[in-house]
């Protein structure tokens, strides 16, 4: 058996975990299915807050970021402040609002800017003048061409619209700390168990259900790693401590950026087979 010229089943492992971060840089949710879209996981960072120049806000520069979670109820996103529990309502999918030029690191995009008071409720909480923009779907943002294969797209992640890692990677690491992170830190799409540590650098391509991925890159990771998703503060690590084993290139990685080919659903307790395998870039 193969599957496009691929070895067939490698091996298997278990979705123990799926997360979406409707708000870059804000609190995530774990849910129990979600629905792989065309630019990632339904409602997975289509909103996003901006700056004054129209430049994205993120946890890098706000690390008070942390204190605000995110719930979906019926057809809103609501989005509260941890330290007072005040929370404001955002439309799920908008249809109204202005249409502005937004920035991604190097990337710029279309944008819907939400209702005045959504910023201003931010920009009070933040002491800083931000505001809320959405992706609606006629807003095409690229992957990177080296990496891409058919022009895929994202939301407003960093670069890709989903990051995989192994519960194994993420014990390994914490087996070399001396006060022990969570996977929060690193803040993954799909958790999966099984295997050996960083047995997600040797994946090329897999299957969950009936969706086929293609790893396609190294995740390099950032200062945000280094900040404590419930109190907000930063040490060195766990930076530190990855730059010891999972440098390559003045850039520490963790966990792996994928594409899909197709649309589906993935559920937790799906299994992940691995399809074909490629070498690490690390020796552990």
């Amino acid at each position: 058996m193969s599957i496009s010229g691929l070895e067939a089943t490698v091996y298997e492992f278990l979705i123990s975990e799926l997360l979406i971060y409707p708000v870059k840089s804000l609190g995530g949710m774990s849910v129990k299915s979600s629905v792989l879209t065309e630019r990632g996981f339904e409602y997975d960072r289509r909103f996003m807050l901006i700056d004054s120049h129209n430049r994205f806000v993120t946890q890098r520069e706000f690390p008070e970021l942390v204190f605000f979670k995110t719930s979906i109820v019926g057809n809103n996103l609501f989005l509260t402040d941890k330290r007072d529990e005040c929370s404001v309502a955002v439309p799920l999918n908008a249809v109204e609002g202005e249409q502005i030029g937004v920035q991604v690191w190097d990337d710029y995009c279309q944008a819907m800017l939400l209702d005045k008071h959504i910023g201003d409720w931010f920009s009070e909480r933040l002491s800083k003048q931000v505001r809320l923009v959405y992706m609606p779907n006629d807003s095409r943002r690229q992957v990177d061409p080296v990496y891409a294969a058919n022009g895929e797209l994202t939301s407003f992640s960093d670069g890709y619209p989903v990051l995989i890692i192994g519960e194994e990677s993420l014990k390994d690491l914490n087996d070399k700390l001396e006060n022990p992170v969570s996977m929060d830190r690193f803040r993954p799409n799909i958790v999966f168990s099984g295997g050996y540590p960083y047995v997600e650098d040797t994946f090329k391509a897999f299957k969950v259900g009936d969706v086929r991925w293609e790893a396609v890159k190294p995740c390099a990771r950032c200062i945000m790693t280094t900040t404590d998703q419930e109190t907000g503060q930063r040490t060195a690590e766990p930076l530190k401590t990855l730059s010891k084993y999972r440098s390559r290139h003045n850039k520490i990685y963790f966990g792996q950026n994928l594409l899909a080919s197709q649309t589906g659903e993935i559920r937790i307790g799906d299994k992940l087979i691995v399809l074909s395998s490629k070498q690490s870039l690390f020796n552990h």
